[in-house]
């Protein structure tokens, strides 16, 4: 059967950019300011045969366009631009290669790898700069035309206040590949995400927010597939506006389908977005969609150099947030995620890249200016990871009002602390209390530091606790990942069956999971930390798309149901209590009709801590009173005073817990070194042990309150 035959193309309109369907045919625009023509190429259903090559007639500012009279949702296209091949003024056009449209909706087929995807002769002694005439097409994916019908209903986003949320950065492969209740069909996909088996799981541990690791559209490194590996995590664009093929088991829809669900249950839906860098490469690399449709506006260049990227992302090309065209490319993809799929957030890869000027990074980017004005975007989470590779690349604390920043000072502190590290209680302090030092300007709240002890980058909990060393062996370079993690084997390299480590491991674990969730600031926890994931000891997982990174559902120990049931309490403990969750900077400030101030430090005496506390390089153990009473916003129930223990030696210390008038004593909440102990009254001014290697929490016990259940 032969498809429809179109005659011609009309000349159509300069925008909106992309394929956009009107029920009566489709409008084609793409934005070169160096191309000399464009073509458009359309494909049989099944993606085996170019059956018409038609250029664009219209060529408004910079925009070529044209209109296909009769074409509908479902039609498969690319393009083909005819321009200059001169690598050394920074022009790489090559009409014999097949085009992505950087705006398309959705992509149909997979990239196989071939010679003919790069715009040069490889193997030729002059490189880059010998003209490739082989055509692509027949090994590439295809855009597909997307019709917009999708039915909503009734639905409605959570919308969470920062102050209130729990984020759980997860893989959709890896979070749903290994579930036994998910539908086979739907594993691996967004389907599976959206099933009422990972849904449970989600909802009963207490999250408020799934952060997805990258679901544009993106594709496997050549290398990575001849050495039998892929690209797992997905930071490896090859469009912003399509979703990844294969997490879909239907249609683009299903992405849709998925953010309902996750809604209708209270979950709201963050994407890592990389719009730093691109599947492209560096000069060497393949010319797949913008090298080929105008490289030397959508890449930064070398100015002395064009032939030459920029390369501050580490991936050989960094993308050209300086060009009007590549920035209004990237805030269309933000608006289209968050209006048309409906998304809650985005985290950045690499943000220091998108907001960088000629001169460097710059708080008043034309990137963050653009975002900060934007009607859309103003009302959705924004999550930086604050540094790139490039000079100065590292700007933790820099972004504007309204962003939230991954704080790995926060995540080394935390992990230094309970290794047993010198020198490090007042950085771990000044960490459990909000990094005020960093993020206290600008009128910025203690959700400006996401917190977070572990993430897809580095070890799992589990494997944090278990490996001294990284162990890559299964990746193409073993000695790739972070050398230096701060992490601890206690006693055995792995996993052991010696129960005297074993419990030291769980220990500790339950010790930096209650760190995490009693700190102010937005808190983070890494897919399957809940229940002791580990990835052997392997800290840079992104090629192993396998049971490495996998979630492993059915082989769940006693022991990890038992963290999943702590990780549970702790969760509790934090939305229960506004005192964990300050939505101003704690500095000691005190209230005409309290005697405790928001934050105070105690010693082990139960009295404020002191000067020779801080300066001693050896000091492991120091609480915090928490004043319920002056930090719970009004729209909080009435709160209480908390008081948490933290103790990094490893010996028992005894404390004494405070006194203050008009209470009976204290509840002991949560005791990292006996997770399963029920609740139990503690007299004020009286003295206990604080064991090794372990944190106590405790809630004040006015005389008026009734006596505590077990829970």
């Amino acid at each position: 059967m032969t498809g429809p035959q179109f005659t011609g193309l009309e000349e159509g309109n300069p925008m909106p950019l992309g394929a956009t369907c009107d029920g009566l045919g489709v409008n084609f625009a793409l934005f070169s300011a160096h191309a000399e023509k464009v073509e458009l190429c359309l494909f049989d259903a099944r993606n085996q045969r170019e059956t018409h090559r038609l250029a664009l007639p219209g060529h408004t500012d910079q925009v070529f366009h044209g209109y296909l009279a009769q074409a509908q949702p479902g039609l498969l296209y690319g393009y083909r631009v005819h321009g200059p091949y001169a690598p050394k003024q920074g022009h790489r056009f090559n009409h014999h290669k097949l085009l992505l449209d950087p705006y398309a909706r959705r992509l149909v087929g997979r990239l196989r790898w071939s010679d003919a995807h790069f715009g040069y002769r490889i193997g030729a002694a002059t490189q880059d700069l010998t003209f490739d005439t082989r055509n692509n097409a027949a090994r590439m994916p295809k855009c597909s035309v997307v019709g917009d019908n999708f039915a909503w209903g009734t639905h409605r986003r959570p919308a969470h206040r920062a102050s209130r949320s729990l984020i759980y950065e997860c893989h959709v492969r890896g979070m749903t590949q290994l579930h036994p209740d998910v539908p086979e069909a739907w594993r691996g996909t967004f389907a599976g995400l959206a099933s009422d088996a990972v849904i449970d799981h989600l909802v009963g541990l207490g999250v408020t927010a799934v952060e997805l690791m990258p679901v544009h559209a993106f594709t496997d490194d050549r290398h990575l597939l001849e050495n039998g590996l892929r690209n797992y995590w997905g930071y490896n664009s090859l469009g912003f506006f399509a979703p990844e093929p294969r997490y879909l088991a239907e249609d683009v829809e299903e992405f849709k389908r998925m953010v309902r669900r996750l809604h209708a249950a209270g979950l709201e839906v963050i994407l890592d977005v990389v719009y730093n860098h691109t599947a492209e490469g560096n000069e060497l690399g393949p010319t797949l969609s913008f090298k080929g449709i105008d490289n030397k506006s959508y890449y930064r260049l070398l100015d002395e150099e064009p032939r030459y990227y920029v390369n501050e992302t580490g991936t050989g090309n960094t993308v050209n947030f300086a060009h009007p065209r590549v920035l209004q490319m990237v805030m269309d993809s933000l608006r289209y995620w968050a209006t048309e799929m409906r998304v809650d957030g985005f985290r950045f890869d690499l943000a220091t890249c998108l907001a960088r000027e000629p001169w460097g990074f710059d708080a008043g980017s034309g990137f963050l200016d653009a975002v900060r004005q934007d009607p859309v975007l103003q009302h959705v989470k924004l999550i930086a990871e604050p540094w790139d590779v490039g000079p100065g690349g590292h700007q933790l604390g820099n972004f504007p009002p309204g962003w939230s920043e991954w704080n790995d000072q926060f995540r080394d502190s935390v992990r230094r602390f309970w290794r047993g590290d010198e020198h490090l209680l007042p950085h771990f302090a000044r960490a459990v209390a909000g990094s005020a030092e960093t993020f206290d300007h600008a009128g910025r709240q203690p959700s400006a530091s996401l917190n977070f002890i572990t993430s897809h980058d580095g070890f799992t909990l589990r494997d944090l606790v278990s490996y001294a060393h990284r162990h890559n062996e299964a990746n193409e370079d073993p000695q790739d990942g972070h050398e230096e993690n701060y992490s601890a084997n206690y006693g055995a390299e792995g996993p052991t069956d010696d129960p005297a480590v074993n419990a030291m491991r769980a220990r500790q674990a339950r010790n930096m999971l209650l760190t995490l969730l009693v700190s102010q600031g937005l808190p983070m926890m890494l897919m399957g930390d809940e229940c002791g994931r580990s990835q052997g000891g392997n800290n840079n997982a992104y090629c192993q798309d396998n049971n490495i990174s996998w979630m492993d559902w059915e082989n769940l120990a006693e022991t990890d149901h038992a963290l999943l049931g702590f990780v549970r309490r702790l969760v509790r403990l934090r939305h229960d209590h506004a005192a964990l969750r300050a939505e101003h900077f704690l500095h000691g400030d005190r209230v005409s009709s309290e005697d405790i101030p928001d934050i105070l430090w105690i010693d082990t005496t139960g009295g404020p801590a002191g000067d020779e506390l801080w300066r001693d390089p050896l000091a492991k153990v120091v609480g915090i009173l928490l004043n319920g009473r002056i930090i719970a916003p009004r729209s909080e129930p009435p709160e209480e005073i908390l008081l948490v223990y933290f103790n990094a030696a490893t010996n028992g210390v005894e404390i004494t817990l405070p006194e203050f008038e008009g209470g009976r004593g204290w509840l002991r909440l949560i005791d990292t070194s006996a997770p399963d102990a029920p609740p139990v009254e503690l007299p004020a001014g009286d003295s206990m042990i604080l064991p090794e290697h372990s944190a106590t929490v405790f809630a004040f016990r006015s005389h008026g309150d009734p006596p505590a259940e077990p829970q």
